[in-house]
């Protein structure tokens, strides 16, 4: 018993050291057995595991005014310390219930009014005997009515048998009592006082009222419980006496109930004799009965198979039977403007019927049928027929309307008027018969190759003549006098004139040309991807010059155009369109080398032209055409070559001449083609331009040097005197073509090194002595020491006096002689000036390194000063 309560203490201690810091007291401790319901349903352990034992504590807390009270959950953890589990507020305990099935009695439920889910089964207890039961129940009551002031409804548990474990276990319980409204208390309570308590603990007021009522009628108190107990099983025996009498007496009316049993029996038997009976005769109707609807059922299906096979061959011979009117479009109709409607509806009819006969617009089982296949051999052949006749009629229909077109006269232009070509009539008769291409190309498509061609062909024709009349009388009403193609060749001098005749007529008719024809080629090109269904090429080709193109027809294929579907359309449209559109180009060609031939520059006009049209074609109808602009350009930019290279020659035979002075002629005619061209550029022509004055300035600076070359004695004065005409000549248009500006940097370069080479030579020629002297001093000096230069042989202070004097006596007149050179080799008069300019300050420079070189070499001689050289060339 000892070791219980030290237990008991120990267990109370660490129920404490769990709940530490709530602020709460431990009121009672104890050791659960099994628990269940604490979270929803106890865990599932594997074989050979054991739950955690659990502790029950109730505690209170007290507040200012009120003591709070709690049933609380406890589990030891790993480390085999209790841990907080869970909580339970007592004032929510509305009942105890002992459970009926465990036999030992230990197991109990506590039934609070605050669980949220009705469906959650309640806190089940099971303790390891019935006297830790006991204990912990009597405990919560007894909190329950001093701290809440109310009683939990108790259920299966004898209260008689309750008070008695009471009264026998008063010496087994703590001492040591709370007051669980003032907190605890030292004291210890008596245990006649734990005895009432527990009883009033245990019995609610109304339930002492009936106890004492039911007591009263024995005239027993309500502490007289085991008298009251053996007065009750004493009674209870004598009841059970009395009914075994009772039932003794009875036995006579109990054998005539068995009698009426039996007989009862027999009619049962009867009964159950005639319904089997009847459920046999019954069986047999059903059967009968299930046969009959059996067979019915089978009669009604064969009847709703055969109305819809029925109706299956209805619509399938629907569209097996071919319409009158429509065979007789397809068989032998005319294709006349008037019956047209009729053919479409055929077309469209025989497409359909088609189509519906193929798997999957059929069955397969109906497909295989011989008369479906019949039909469709026949079908196959009408359609074949007919495609083959209106092949035939649209062919010759296309080359009927051309021959027309070209033996009447007034459609093409006529000497003196310029007839622009007009196709609004022959594609208004085109596109009567636009759907019935459209149903072709689906009925056949092979029958499409044959029509395309034919329309090629036959409108090939009508271009090409009406290219060749247009372009001839292009040619016949424009007037312009020829310009020499010979720019750069010729005699050079200041009456040199140049033909400044207006050509713009030339550039302009061949202007007109594009105008007319392009936009013309262009709508043809689409129009016939419209006509001869190209889909997905044709739309949005309109170029906004014609929008007769439009068919105003439907799309009958509405299928997505694939990429590889679209690139083989796509090289058929450009075959046919090589077939529609061939050979009008060398009326294009006529017309640029007419141009030629009047005005070689105005090619960087036409050149301009073209490339404008090129940028504006960008469908895909329109790819022949742009193939059409490329090799026109290609034609001018060769003829441009031509007059190029031609000028090239004409600047080189000036090598083959005899000595020339002065600037030669090419230089500024050069400035003068120049000037011209820039006039004519139009566009993205500058690209052309510049090539030919990179060949050409190329040219003349090689030629420039060559001819220079011949004469070694005048090479100087013949570069520096061109090089000037060809600055002085570009000087404007080398400021806004910067072409041009790279050339005249060139020749401003080369200039300053042609001058400085002439200068020179004037120079050395008066002062040779002179210099040749400085110049022996310079190279003595890399192996000599100054002091030591005027005792070498040739340098003495005597041989400078010697050529001080021959050189520098009469310097005037010297220097009178040079500017005279000056002149007379020079035939530019306005170079003069700037060229005696340079010679003085070259003179200078080199007098001035002289006189420094005799300074420092021969201290004491004096020649005459820079300054008083510099007052000398001033007055010159």
């Amino acid at each position: 018993m000892a070791k219980s309560s030290a237990d008991d203490e120990e267990l109370r201690r660490a129920c404490e050291a769990a709940i530490e810091g709530t602020k709460q007291n431990v009121v009672m401790s104890i050791r659960v057995a099994k628990s269940r319901g604490i979270w929803g349903k106890s865990a599932k352990l594997g074989r050979g595991q054991m739950a955690k034992p659990r502790v029950l504590a109730i505690s209170t807390k007290a507040k200012a005014q009120r003591t709070k009270a709690f049933l609380r959950v406890l589990k030891y953890s790993n480390g085999g310390v209790l841990e907080h589990a869970k909580l339970y507020k007592l004032k929510h305990l509305s009942k105890v219930e002992v459970v009926t099935n465990d036999p030992s009695g230990c197991t109990f439920m506590l039934g609070f009014d605050n669980l949220r889910s009705q469906s959650v089964a309640p806190p089940q207890w099971t303790m390891r005997n019935v006297d830790d039961r006991n204990r912990l129940l009597l405990c919560i009551l007894n909190v329950c009515k001093d701290v809440l002031g109310h009683l939990p409804k108790v259920v299966g548990i004898d209260v008689v048998e309750m008070a008695l474990w009471a009264k026998e276990n008063t010496s087994t319980m703590p001492k040591q009592q709370v007051d669980l409204r003032d907190g605890p208390v030292k004291d210890a309570v008596a245990e006649g006082d734990m005895k009432v308590t527990v009883e009033r603990e245990l019995v609610s007021q109304a339930e002492e009222e009936d106890m004492e009522a039911l007591l009263g009628t024995y005239v027993m108190g309500i502490s007289e419980a085991e008298a009251f107990s053996e007065r009750l099983k004493r009674e209870l025996q004598a009841l059970e006496a009395a009914n075994v009498h009772v039932i003794l007496e009875n036995e006579p009316l109990v054998d005539e109930v068995l009698q009426g049993l039996e007989i009862a029996t027999n009619c049962v038997e009867d009964m159950d004799e005639w319904l089997g009976i009847f459920n046999v005769k019954l069986r047999h109707m059903r059967e009968d009965i299930e046969s009959i609807e059996t067979r019915n059922n089978k009669l009604e299906m064969h009847s709703v198979n055969n109305k819809s096979l029925v109706d299956e061959l209805d619509k399938l011979l629907e569209r097996l039977c071919i319409p009158s009117e429509y065979a007789a479009c397809l068989t032998g109709g005319s294709f006349d403007e008037s019956h047209m409607h009729q053919n479409i509806d055929a077309c469209e009819w025989l497409t359909e019927v088609l189509q519906s006969l193929e798997v999957p617009n059929i069955d397969r089982s109906y497909a295989n049928m011989r008369a479906v296949k019949e039909k469709w051999a026949e079908l196959d052949r009408m359609k074949n027929n007919f495609a083959k006749r209106a092949s035939e009629f649209l062919r010759n229909y296309f080359a009927s309307l051309v021959d027309f077109m070209i033996s009447d006269k007034s459609y093409f232009s006529q000497r003196g008027q310029l007839k622009r070509p007009d196709h609004a009539d022959l594609r208004y008769k085109c596109r009567t018969y636009a759907r019935l291409l459209q149903h072709l190309k689906i009925l056949d498509k092979n029958c499409m190759d044959a029509l395309r061609k034919a329309y090629c062909s036959s409108l090939n024709l009508l271009l090409r003549r009406e290219a060749r009349e247009f372009a001839n009388e292009l040619r016949t009403i424009t007037k312009a006098s020829k310009n020499p193609i010979a720019w750069l060749e010729g005699p050079a001098g200041p009456n040199q004139s140049v033909n400044n005749t207006d050509t713009s007529t030339v550039s302009e008719a061949y202007a007109k040309m594009l105008t007319i024809f392009i936009p013309l080629l262009v709508d043809e090109s689409s129009f016939f991807a419209h006509f001869m269904c190209f889909e997905g090429l044709a739309n949005g080709n309109k170029t906004g010059h014609d929008d007769d193109d439009d068919l105003g027809i439907m799309e009958i294929d509405d299928n997505n155009t694939k990429d590889g579907k679209k690139s083989s359309d796509l090289e058929a449209l450009n075959e046919s369109l090589h077939e529609l559109l061939d050979g009008i180009q060398e009326d294009f060609y006529a017309v640029v080398d007419w141009a030629y031939k009047i005005d070689p520059l105005r090619c960087i006009s036409m050149h301009g032209i073209t490339e404008r049209y090129i940028s504006g074609q960008k469908a895909d109808a329109a790819g022949y055409v742009r193939i059409l602009l490329d090799d026109l350009e290609n034609r001018i930019s060769l003829q441009f070559s031509r007059f190029v290279d031609e000028a090239c020659h004409q600047i080189e035979r000036n090598e083959r001449n005899i000595r020339q002075a002065g600037v030669l002629s090419y230089i500024p005619r050069f400035a003068t083609l120049a000037t011209r061209m820039e006039q004519y550029i139009q566009g993205q022509s500058r690209d052309l331009v510049d090539q030919a004055y990179a060949k050409l300035v190329t040219i003349m600076f090689v030629t420039l040097d060559k001819v220079a070359q011949a004469d070694s004695k005048y090479e100087d004065i013949l570069l520096l005197e061109n090089y000037a005409a060809f600055q002085n000549s570009l000087y404007d248009l080398a400021n806004v073509v910067p072409t041009l500006a790279k050339f005249y940097h060139q020749a401003s370069e080369s200039y300053e090194q042609a001058c400085t080479r002439f200068i020179s030579t004037i120079i050395y020629t008066q002062f040779e002595r002179l210099f040749q002297f400085a110049r022996r001093i310079e190279d003595l000096m890399y192996t000599n020491a100054p002091e030591e230069i005027p005792y070498q042989m040739g340098v003495s202070k005597m041989d400078l006096q010697k050529v001080v004097k021959s050189s520098l006596s009469g310097v005037d007149k010297s220097i009178s002689t040079m500017y005279k050179k000056l002149q007379k080799n020079l035939a530019s008069e306005e170079l003069l000036p700037s060229l005696w300019e340079k010679c003085k300050k070259e003179f200078l420079d080199k007098y001035d390194s002289f006189a420094q070189l005799v300074a420092k070499i021969y201290p004491g001689k004096t020649i005459p000063s820079v300054s008083e050289m510099r007052d000398l060339l001033a007055s010159m």
